[in-house]
């Protein structure tokens, strides 16, 4: 039996298993992807920060069915990763490095702890960072 493939989603996958505009570039990939973990085919691991930047979004984007839809995000109970000291370690280097946010950073640093891949939409954070490694786009997965 092969090893499962560990995904890192950052926030710009997740909202797109929430916001399923038919005008939103690479939703059918995100949605592949959350149906390749419900069916035991990836493990996702996301960092313990997901729900406040998720949720920020939410709030601000569908404030009505924020509550609703954090609900139904928090019931798929993902493997979450603590913050741990070495984790902000390697954020703060990748921030200093390519010049992006902890948040961003802290994602990737939670691939590279799990032996993992940042999957992400966001094309400029995948320039910034394609040096480091760990690191897919959505619309190539």
């Amino acid at each position: 039996m092969t090893a499962q493939e560990n995904i890192v989603p950052d926030t710009s996958v997740i909202l797109k298993w929430v916001f399923k505009a038919p005008n939103e570039d690479h939703t059918e990939q995100a949605l592949v992807l959350l149906d390749d973990w419900v069916g035991g085919r990836v493990n996702l691991i996301v960092p313990a920060l997901w729900t406040f930047e998720v949720g920020n979004v939410l709030g601000l984007k569908s404030a009505s069915l924020a509550a609703e839809t954090m609900d139904l995000l928090l019931e798929y109970h993902f493997e979450e990763q603590a913050l741990t000291a070495d984790i902000c370690r390697q954020a703060f280097s990748i921030m200093e490095a390519c010049n992006v946010t902890f948040y961003d950073a802290a994602y990737h640093a939670v691939a590279l702890t799990r032996s993992a891949t940042l999957l992400t939409a966001d094309e400029i954070y995948v320039r910034k960072t394609a040096q480091i490694g760990h690191i897919m786009i959505l619309k190539e997965r």
